[in-house]
């Protein structure tokens, strides 16, 4: 079996992530699905407008952010709960495929071992884990790590998942490396949508937030910031 890699040397193809969602090798249809760290929703959007899944279970846990989840209305197919992968309120072998986007580095190091037990406890015999993590590298990772590097811990997600295949509990399918376009209207923008959220508390002195802004700004074209940056899909199948 190939060895499972951290990074791609030249960060792949620049590609919509949908591509890789569209092609997922689902042993059913409509298949059940859960999100773990949805967030706003923005991803939980892309997989009920799919078609491919009958129910999607959404959890968030940033109490601010799934309140605001639950007032969403138009995704009847989707269920916001609060709860983490450590711990989630799922019955044994009820879903068909997990996915992760950004998240799985969120997750308590101590807790990431319980995590893929839980995952694997509560999918079906040959569901897909499905994880998007971003490769620490690139231009729009260097303003990011400014004030939040994660470097640590994107490291340990990956040697956790690296573990979980090592172990058996899982099935490596594929890597895919590729390039995401990311682009903000302004730094305004990027404040708002990266510095204020809540499930990270982000306090930047003065200093260090001339230096977020400077750095951001030398970015700045006539329509924005555009950057491409280099994401990990690591898809993996219950054993």
């Amino acid at each position: 079996m190939t060895p499972m890699r951290i990074a791609d040397a030249d960060g792949g193809p620049v590609l919509d992530e949908r591509v890789l969602l569209g092609a997922l090798p689902l042993a059913s249809m409509p298949a059940r699905a859960l999100e773990l760290g949805c967030g706003t929703g923005r991803q939980t959007r892309l997989l009920a407008a799919g078609g491919r899944f009958a129910s999607i279970l959404a959890l968030e846990v940033d109490r601010i952010q799934h309140d605001k989840n639950l007032l969403v209305d138009d995704l009847p197919g989707v269920r916001f709960a609060l709860g983490g992968a450590q711990r989630i309120p799922a019955p044994d072998a009820g879903v068909d495929a997990v996915f992760l986007f950004k998240s799985l580095h969120h997750v308590p190091l101590d807790l990431l071992g319980q995590a893929f037990a839980e995952m694997h406890r509560v999918l079906a015999p040959g569901g897909l884990v499905y994880i998007s993590e971003p490769v620490f590298g690139g231009d729009y990772n260097e303003i990011l790590r400014l004030f939040h590097d994660e470097e640590k811990v994107r490291a340990a997600a990956f040697e956790a998942t690296r573990a979980a295949v090592d172990e058996g509990l899982f099935e490596l399918v594929s890597q895919t490396f590729f390039r995401a376009k990311v682009k903000y209207r302004s730094f305004a923008d990027f404040e708002r949508k990266v510095i204020q959220v809540t499930h990270t508390e982000h306090r930047l002195s003065p200093a260090l937030y001339a230096q977020v802004q400077s750095t951001f700004e030398a970015h700045l074209g006539p329509d924005g910031a555009n950057f491409l940056a280099p994401f990990r899909v690591d898809l993996l199948r219950k054993a």
